[in-house]
């Protein structure tokens, strides 16, 4: 949520960096030429519309950063943001929301996306994947790789009223910036003034969560032509195709295969090159520190990561259920009622929005009566499935069939399987995927019965 706190006034802001510069009063004066009544009205309030030019000098005496120099000028005039932003727009006053935490795994993705942000041919890029997968993460990561590598701004907009991002909470020129960016954005019918911001400037504008406000699409598109060297990176859960634009569906984490775990290995190669086990132990270790990563955990985990298909949000809400079970007990539960533990046992913020499994529910019965009628038909076939097989059982041409499984897969609903070369490429529904089509028949039947008791 937003910061509720009013942001300091230009008194407060003057007085502060003047100390911070180590000066008194009579010394700021001196390097800057402004008299000393003139430095004491503004530090007292007196004065409410200095002249940027006094601001300038006072500035330039305590040798402020842009972003300082920034907080000053909208202390004084908030509706000269386009403006003031314009003067000393660069990679130091637009970057993206830090990290809280590391990334683990996604090394591929992450290079095959700031890849193509790097090349002047691709300009619109589109992450889409189920809730939880980790596109906001993964679009964090190469923001914050190509802002630290090339020095490019990145202009970060959170498109869902009830996520907005740590870089616009807060009371700073950067959290100014992102704010006015957004509402230009979401609610400007006209893009005049972030088009003269951007200009000719290598930018990278990262929409996150395009599906909350389509209609921006048009003048998004209005403004790639109009800033040659703008590109724009968007999030979604559901895949929609824009004029010109690439989409990279991104997949769940890496889980161990069924002859994995079958084959009893050992704890340290289940977690080698299997990130949702590394990603989940590390969730335990915070939750439970006095669990030991003994063959016997990390199998139990590797189940568990497989269980909940290697989903980051869903294995660190299941992990957070430590506190009231043991794995095994944790792995009962996500092989029989996985959706229990998508939302983990702290209730959530209503004002936060809906949940993962409210958002994982909603992808699943949101499909259309087409789609939804072929996941239930995959969903019924024995893994690993072809395409071949899954024509025969729908009883389709294979071309069509082909089509509509590619649509599934590329929302994230299906998963390819490992296939050794010169074998069929092979299928799997995801397991929270088919509880969420169990619990929606169960749902149907119970109405249904209702309906015929009436």
């Amino acid at each position: 949520m937003m910061n509720s706190q009013p942001a300091p006034g230009l008194d407060v802001l003057l007085q502060n960096a003047r100390r911070r510069a180590g000066l008194t009063q009579e010394q700021l004066a001196g390097l800057s030429t402004v008299s000393v009544r003139a430095i004491r009205d503004l530090e007292l309030g007196r004065v409410q519309h200095p002249r940027r030019e006094t601001l300038k000098l006072l500035a330039n005496a305590m040798r402020l950063s842009d972003a300082r120099r920034v907080e000053l000028e909208l202390a004084v005039d908030a509706k000269a943001a386009g403006r003031v932003f314009q003067d000393i727009y660069g990679a130091g006053l637009a970057t993206p929301p830090p990290p809280l935490r590391p990334l683990i795994g996604r090394r591929p993705e992450l290079e095959a996306l700031t890849a193509r942000l790097r090349t002047d041919h691709e300009r619109l890029l589109t992450l889409v994947g189920l809730p939880g997968v980790g596109k906001s993460r993964l679009a964090q990561e190469a923001a914050s790789v190509i802002h630290a590598r090339d020095r490019v701004p990145v202009l970060w907009v959170s498109l869902d009223d009830t996520a907005e991002t740590a870089a616009e909470a807060g009371n700073n020129p950067r959290a100014t910036v992102t704010g006015w960016v957004r509402a230009l954005v979401r609610d400007g019918e006209e893009f005049e003034e972030l088009a003269a911001l951007i200009g000719s400037k290598a930018t990278l504008i990262v929409l996150d969560g395009h599906d909350a406000s389509p209609s921006v699409t048009p003048r998004l598109l209005s403004l790639l032509r109009a800033c040659e060297r703008l590109k724009i990176l968007t999030t979604t859960d559901r895949p929609v195709q824009l004029p010109g634009g690439r989409l990279l569906p991104l997949a769940p984490l890496a889980v161990p295969t069924a002859a994995d775990l079958a084959a009893q290995s050992v704890g340290g190669s289940l977690v080698a090159d299997r990130h949702a086990v590394e990603l989940t132990l590390s969730h335990v270790s915070y939750m439970r520190p006095d669990f030991l990563p003994t063959d016997s955990v990390v199998t139990t985990v590797a189940h568990i990561c497989r269980a909940l298909d290697g989903m980051p949000q869903a294995l660190e809400a299941a992990a957070s259920w430590l506190l009231l079970y043991s794995p095994q007990q944790l792995l009962d539960i996500a092989r029989t009622t996985p959706l229990v533990l998508l939302d983990g046992v702290t209730p959530a913020d209503p004002a936060a929005g809906p949940t993962l499994g409210e958002r994982l529910g909603a992808a699943v019965t949101g499909l259309d009566p087409q789609a939804a009628e072929l996941l239930r038909t995959l969903a019924s076939l024995e893994d690993p499935w072809t395409v071949d097989g899954a024509a025969r059982a729908r009883g389709t041409s294979l071309a069509e069939t082909a089509r509509d499984v590619h649509a599934l897969l590329v929302r994230g609903l299906i998963r390819r399987l490992p296939a050794t070369a010169g074998e069929p490429v092979g299928f799997t529904v995801l397991n929270l995927v088919r509880a969420v089509l169990d619990a929606d028949q169960e749902k149907e039947s119970a109405a249904l019965a209702v309906a015929l008791a009436e």
